[in-house]
């Protein structure tokens, strides 16, 4: 796996000026494709580096992909993988921090966590969550606060408050870059 080009991103004058930012998004086994396109969408948006699609995550050239992404699906990178668990561990090998988004007894709060960029985070299935395996396999566990009854949100929903934290979270560590001397 390519690392991402951290010097390109220090010398950048400013965050606007970066293609893409360290942070690229596995799917594993979601299964509505309006969600999958979502993704599509805020990935692109917010300039991650990469959509991973596993499992039995729809990929693109589909119509319910398209409604949603808006033709997001033909300028975010993205890769289709039949096993998320090997493509997780080569991610890791080639420096990338692993986090699933998953509450768990010891997930961080997404909002307190200082991500280690190159960073992956890994999402799952809608009812199901993140397979066992792949949990196993993170670094660390991410969680959302919920403070309704209902404690889950939509999979594209977290995948937009998570991918836009981690952009104000590299923002802020691109612009602290920027004011050493």
């Amino acid at each position: 796996m390519e690392a991402f080009p951290f010097r390109a991103a220090q010398q950048a004058k400013s965050y606007q000026e970066l293609q893409r930012i360290p942070v690229s998004v596995v799917l594993d086994c979601v299964r509505s494709l309006y969600n999958v396109g979502s993704f599509f969408r805020t990935a692109d948006a917010a300039g991650a580096a990469k959509l991973y699609l596993t499992g039995y995550t729809g990929h693109p050239p589909h119509a319910g992909i398209a409604k949603t992404a808006l033709g997001a699906e033909r300028t975010m990178p993205w890769a289709h993988q039949a096993e998320a668990l090997p493509l997780v561990e080569s991610l890791r090998e080639g420096g990338q921090q692993i986090a699933v988004i998953e509450t768990s007894l010891h997930a961080a709060d997404v909002y307190d966590w200082e991500p280690r960029f190159p960073v992956t985070v890994v999402f799952g299935n809608e009812v199901t969550g993140v397979p066992q395996p792949l949990c196993d396999a993170a670094d660390l566990h991410v969680r959302i606060p919920t403070l309704g009854r209902k404690q889950s949100l939509n999979v594209a929903v977290a995948g937009g408050i998570v991918i836009y934290e981690l952009l104000r979270k590299y923002r802020r560590l691109h612009d602290e870059w920027q004011r050493q001397p």
